[in-house]
């Protein structure tokens, strides 16, 4: 595997469960147990699928217009039970419009295949969520 297929974070304490996460571009946030107004961990998890799935049809669909209005809501229900704790039900909607015209109709009926493109092969967020890949935990050598 070459490193320019590695993708890597860091995290550093800042208090009881406050954390600020850095990329390897300088690029930061913090996250925290939603007691502030920091995103979550599943916060993050749902703003990483919208993410990843608003690039892919953002690319696809603006070839031909850019739309009026663009946005996404990703919700997903928490269960605890024997399994541990997880989302279920997870549902990513489009909300998108684009201009009535001729290229503004061309984007919007890429918009669904661009939609499916993105869920079923594009967006490696969600494909790593639905095709369930391990991860391992434990001390860094």
């Amino acid at each position: 595997m070459s490193d320019e297929n590695v993708r890597t974070i860091d995290l550093t304490r800042i208090e009881r469960a406050r954390y600020r996460v850095t990329n390897p571009r300088g690029g930061f946030l913090e996250i925290g147990e939603g007691d502030d107004t920091n995103f979550t961990p599943v916060e993050l998890l749902l703003a990483a699928i919208a993410g990843c799935t608003a690039i892919d049809v953002d690319y696809l669909t603006t070839k031909r217009s850019e739309p009026q209005r663009f946005d996404i809501v990703v919700s997903g229900v928490k269960k605890s039970d024997d399994d541990g704790n997880r989302l279920e039900d997870i549902v990513v909607g489009f909300d998108v419009t684009f201009p009535n015209d001729e290229a503004g109709r061309q984007a919007e009926d890429r918009l669904e295949v661009a939609i499916d493109r993105s869920h079923d092969r594009l967006c490696t967020v969600s494909r790593t969520v639905e095709l369930g890949t391990p991860v391992q935990a434990g001390l860094r050598s």
